[in-house]
């Protein structure tokens, strides 16, 4: 009988759970039950008992790492993964999920390590979906290979580094994701919900003047439906358009450009508004400065494109 698959399993296992241990300050320690954060989107959770969590629907995907003890996922009365430290596993969002998390009897805990999937960078977003959409279940534990190993101790140490530039996390985290892609285990990771395409629709063109009936008329849908449809998956049209047009501010800003250029190129037709969005998703103003610098176009005017703003000041008798 060939031993060999097994032992260079084992050894991947106990080279990722050395890199954590190494890399994430803490973690070697056990650590109370509960939840304890990381980083953004990164946290370990502990039990000190057996415990049988019924019924649990995730509200977004995960990616996990067990650590200590045992962990064991059912669905539909199926086993899913029978998981021991150092196995990398992921589970879907929006399926009901029974699981048992058993703690290991010489520590009395039970611990992993979990990346939450709230959406994809932006680099992995944008590459085709998968030709299977969804979960396809009952398999959760990921294949591990070298260069998994490497990467998920990778995207936990940018992650949890708190001076790590937003960008190098999101490169780790892609690398990460990029690698699990091929797994069935992961591919519910990549099916990308209405709220992920909408994003990307606008931060291809942010500053068009995206509203809700223009946008579900070319999907095909009437407007109380796509409503209806982002709010089962906890958003809304506006929260998806300021959050596209602020993240693409803060990178031409980044890149150099000035106040009054990146609030144009991001849809903003007032500056006003502009640096008002601004400072309450960053807290802090675009230009470091005071407010102001500009025509303010009333309540709606973050809504106007730079075209339909010129208009507004051609019409108006104080322009």
């Amino acid at each position: 009988m060939n031993d060999r698959p097994q032992f260079e399993a084992e050894g991947l296992r106990r080279r990722l759970l050395d890199r954590l241990f190494e890399s994430l300050a803490g973690l070697r320690d056990p650590r109370p039950a509960g939840t304890h954060p990381h980083g953004a989107g990164l946290f370990t959770y502990g039990a000190v008992s057996r415990e049988r969590i019924a019924a649990i629907t995730l509200a977004h995907p995960l990616i996990g790492v067990v650590l200590r003890g045992r962990k064991e996922v059912w669905f539909g009365g199926d086993m899913a993964g029978r998981l021991s430290p150092g196995m990398v596993f992921a589970l879907p969002a929006g399926v009901p999920l029974d699981v048992v998390n058993v703690p290991c009897e010489r520590t009395g805990l039970y611990e992993s390590l979990i990346f939450e999937i709230a959406a994809l960078p932006a680099s992995v977003a944008a590459l085709p979906q998968p030709p299977a959409m969804g979960w396809t279940g009952p398999k959760v534990r990921l294949r591990l290979t070298a260069d998994l190993v490497e990467a998920v101790a990778h995207a936990a140490t940018a992650i949890a580094d708190g001076g790590a530039r937003e960008r190098v996390r999101d490169l780790r985290l892609a690398e990460m994701l990029s690698l699990a892609a091929s797994d069935p285990a992961a591919r519910h990771l990549f099916a990308r919900r209405l709220s992920d395409d909408l994003a990307l629709r606008m931060a291809a063109r942010p500053d068009e003047g995206w509203s809700v009936e223009v946008v579900a008329a070319a999907l095909g849908l009437g407007g109380s439906t796509l409503r209806r449809r982002l709010a089962r998956e906890g958003t809304g049209f506006r929260a998806i358009l300021t959050r596209v047009r602020m993240e693409a501010a803060r990178r031409l800003l980044s890149a150099g450009a000035a106040s009054g250029d990146a609030a144009l190129a991001s849809g903003y037709a007032s500056r006003s508004h502009f640096a008002r969005r601004y400072r309450a998703a960053f807290g802090t103003l675009p230009s470091g400065g005071a407010e102001g610098g500009g025509p303010d176009l009333g309540p709606r005017g973050e809504d106007l494109t730079p075209r339909d703003a010129a208009k507004v000041r051609q019409e108006s008798p104080d322009a």
